[in-house]
């Protein structure tokens, strides 16, 4: 071999060393990451990621009512159609595991803020919430008002605390078979909902809620719940025309009217406040079991008040229990559920909600003469009423309600006279 022809194989020979080696295969693109989803139905307009991690939906509820009182003849209530509740709200989840509700109210004119709360939730049996909220308390307050059998709550929701601000830790435990709550709160007065607090204390709220037989199909029982709340606090009001610094508010009747109140003239008379320990009681409890719906709760509120230097402790009470039967659909705690949805081409589908509750209502009779006035203020009151509801489906509804209230004192002489009311409902949820 030439000595030319060997240099050309060696130059070769060191091209081929250092060339990279030939790839196997081509490598595989990267997967195009999947698109975030959007999604319309009767849950409202949901925006998400494809991993749920991040999620928004846009939910609304419309309730048009109508409320006319019958034989008023001190013409007590005023005949009106309202708009009772118009509520759009954002539900959230950020990351997995941080949830966020916030909801304006613009209902009966008085726009405001019902929920604006933010909820860590790293696990089933232990959540975080801080915000304002409903307050872990009542159980009829708890039911979503869109849920309820009937229009306007009972009686009980004159003694218990509606919605606050503080810091709340809860969970469901043994796949929801025990619920608890434990709430820190500014504290409310009863029946109201007061977003600053205007004593320098707080409320500890507590509750613990049982559904022995949840999931068990087998079960009759599986429907039962049974539980308990308690709250207590330091409230101390300052002398007012404002109730929201004495700390305590007017009750109302079914018919919203004002059946009793504190007396409370400002700077020119006598006006009572609350002036120590606050504490609630409340057992509950539901059975829902195919059609048949039932649910009873009492409230015991004991209260210090105080008006210039006189004081009492001042024990409140009422309780209610209904019952409902649902034709065409199943009774629940979230409301009744159609078996199929109404359908207006052939008329069919739906469901009718039928119910009947009885109520009451004790204000202490220490409170009279000194801290309410006999004349304007009922010590007792005993409602009874008949609801009936058509859901069309678990969305649209509408109801007519019947409330027939007696009272006990409350007027110059004698008896304030008795309540009868009808209202009616239209509501869109969703």
């Amino acid at each position: 071999m030439s000595a030319f022809s060997a240099a050309h194989l060696a130059t070769l020979g060191l091209l081929l060393l250092a060339a990279p080696p030939a790839r196997a295969q081509a490598t595989e693109p990267e997967k195009a990451p999947e698109p975030p989803s959007v999604q319309l139905s009767e849950e409202g307009y949901i925006f998400s990621t494809a991993d749920k991690a991040f999620v928004l939906k846009i939910r609304g509820q419309l309730q048009g009512d109508g409320r006319f009182y019958l034989a008023d003849s001190d013409r007590s209530g005023t005949n009106t159609f309202l708009i009772r509740r118009l509520r759009p709200f954002l539900d959230g989840t950020l990351f997995g595991f941080v949830d966020f509700r916030l909801m304006p109210d613009f209902g009966v004119n008085q726009p405001l803020i019902q929920d604006a709360y933010i909820d860590l939730r790293p696990v089933e049996w232990l959540r975080l919430r801080a915000g304002r909220f409903k307050t872990p308390f009542g159980l009829e307050l708890l039911q979503a008002n869109t849920d309820v059998p009937f229009i306007e709550r009972s009686l009980t929701f004159d003694l218990v605390p509606i919605r606050d601000a503080g810091l709340q830790l809860y969970g469901d435990i043994a796949g929801g078979r025990l619920s608890y709550a434990f709430a820190v709160v500014n504290g409310d007065p009863d029946g109201a909902s007061i977003d600053v607090n205007t004593d320098d204390s707080f409320d500890m709220v507590a509750r613990v809620f049982a559904q022995p037989f949840k999931g068990d199909t087998d079960s009759a029982l599986q429907g039962l719940g049974l539980g308990v709340a308690v709250s207590r606090g330091l409230q101390f009001g300052t002398p007012s025309t404002n109730t929201s610094t004495t700390v305590l508010v007017p009750q109302r009747s079914t018919g919203q009217e004002i059946i009793f109140s504190f007396l409370n003239n400002g700077t020119t008379g006598p006006t009572v406040v609350a002036d120590g320990e606050h504490v609630r009681l409340s057992p509950q409890g539901y059975f829902y079991w195919g059609p048949v719906g039932l649910l009873a709760e009492y409230v015991l509120s004991s209260q210090e008040v105080s008006v210039g230097d006189q004081r009492a402790r001042l024990r409140h009470h009422a309780w209610q229990a209904y019952a409902s039967y649902v034709l065409g659909g199943d009774a629940s705690f979230t409301g009744p559920k159609p078996h199929q949805p109404f359908n207006p081409k052939t008329g069919k589908g739906g469901a009718l909600e039928i119910s009947v509750r009885y109520q009451g209502l004790d204000m202490d009779d220490d409170a009279f003469p000194l801290f309410a006035d006999p004349t304007r203020s009922v010590s007792q009151a005993r409602g009874f009423g008949v609801a009936t509801l058509f859901a069309f489906n678990r969305r649209v509804l509408v109801a007519l309600n019947y409330h027939h209230t007696t009272y006990e004192g409350g007027a110059v002489e004698g008896d304030r006279e008795a309540e009868n009311v009808v209202m009616s409902r239209f509501q869109v949820a969703f």
